[in-house]
């Protein structure tokens, strides 16, 4: 017998929760222990310039919710505004939210959104991240303007990101 939806919704209202928990903690990698199979699949595209891909909970821990979200991500949250689940999936809208507000008291943030497979003892086996690294780019400018961008994360991944968008963009670019 699989998973029921009210355990599958239940592991998702799990997950909205423990976002906050980790931005206001600044701790993620706990999440991995917390949610995700011991074998699973993370998969995250970075428009094309990049390719995160974890199969284990150690991977995940070590890349995911470690190494990407330790060094220059201080401030940033990632809060789910909702979810929907069909079956034993998740599909959660979320926000790249940085430091600070704007002068209007709007967020500087971009959306997102995850596809999640939960397996029949309610941890996740399967996960896809999907964003708008464009938009990323334009916030962590708008960031940098406002003064609130690390400069850790710029020099370690928002210039190298650029970089690799705009030589994946310029290909076969007519002169």
């Amino acid at each position: 017998m699989g998973i029921g939806s009210e355990q599958v919704a239940a592991r998702a209202a799990a997950m909205q929760a423990a976002f906050v928990e980790a931005a206001a903690r600044n701790e993620w990698e706990w999440i991995a222990d917390a949610f995700y199979a011991e074998r699973c699949e993370y998969v995250c595209e970075y428009a094309g310039t990049m390719r995160v891909r974890a199969t284990s909970r150690d991977e995940i821990r070590a890349t995911h919710y470690g190494r990407d979200m330790k060094v220059g991500w201080e401030g940033w949250s990632f809060p789910i505004e909702r979810y929907a689940t069909h079956g034993n999936r998740i599909i959660t809208h979320w926000w790249n939210r940085g430091p600070g507000q704007r002068a209007d008291g709007s967020h500087y943030q971009t959306p997102g959104v995850s596809f999640i497979t939960v397996g029949d003892d309610g941890l996740f086996t399967e996960q896809l991240d999907l964003f708008d690294l464009a938009h990323q780019m334009h916030l962590c400018d708008e960031l940098d303007d406002a003064g609130l961008l690390s400069p850790t994360l710029k020099a370690n991944w928002v210039v190298p990101m650029k970089r690799k968008l705009i030589a994946m963009l310029e290909r076969n670019l007519p002169d």
